[in-house]
């Protein structure tokens, strides 16, 4: 009955986040075997510009959804997938084919996220030490409930690490295998389904700290 409990409440908070935060959007299809993949790497790692630009619009899209479900800003994630594409030429040297660009890429954002995850944490904050003055942001009184539910699950996520959060996020939003982000982020596992797990718990106690419909 336990485990049946704890189940249940790992599928009931990631549906009510999965509702609330922006949809994983279906990829284009991208072969990482495929001779075209091959070519655009070997461009990248010689900084070709056709390459660069092939990636951008190729996987922006992609990129810009994780970066924004993952820092919960619109601004923080443009400036974090510009770094991922500024780096991309050095980085790319590092790439081994054991994964596809389009997760490689994921990763490398992953692995840049923490400066635009506190520039985005220190915005949210402000807002909500604002709202609790009695203050009102410009145009906040013509949100929908849903933005501001959405604003609590942001400040949940913020109370976890950046290692929790990433591994939350990837997992339990976009739906990816265990395995699959252990090899995006080059850790065991194992150590990805302990900060899921300890994701859910401390996500599960804020959320309900912050109310039950999620009041920012």
């Amino acid at each position: 009955m336990m485990a049946t409990s704890a189940t249940m409440t790992k599928l009931d908070l990631s549906a009510r986040l999965a509702r609330l935060l922006p949809a994983a959007r279906e990829p284009a299809p991208w072969p990482s075997s495929s001779a075209a993949e091959q070519a655009l790497v070997r461009g990248l790692c010689s900084a070709d510009p056709a390459a660069v630009d092939e990636l951008y619009r190729a996987h922006h899209a992609m990129l810009r959804a994780f970066a924004q479900r993952l820092l919960g800003d619109e601004s923080a994630a443009e400036d974090l997938v510009h770094d991922v594409f500024v780096q991309v030429p050095r980085l790319m040297r590092k790439f081994r084919g054991q994964s596809s660009v389009r997760s490689f890429l994921v990763g490398v954002a992953a692995n840049l996220a923490s400066r635009h995850l506190r520039s985005a944490r220190r915005k949210r904050a402000a807002l909500a030490r604002f709202a609790a003055e009695g203050g009102q942001a410009p145009g906040l009184e013509r949100e929908h409930a849903a933005r501001q539910r959405l604003h609590a699950v942001y400040r949940a996520l913020d109370a976890l690490s950046l290692e929790q959060r990433t591994a939350f996020v990837l997992c339990e939003i976009e739906e990816r295998s265990a395995q699959e982000v252990a090899e995006l982020l080059g850790i065991p596992e194992s150590t990805v389904r302990t900060r899921c797990f300890h994701a859910r718990r401390k996500l599960a106690k804020t959320l309900a700290k912050l109310g039950a419909e999620g009041r920012p």
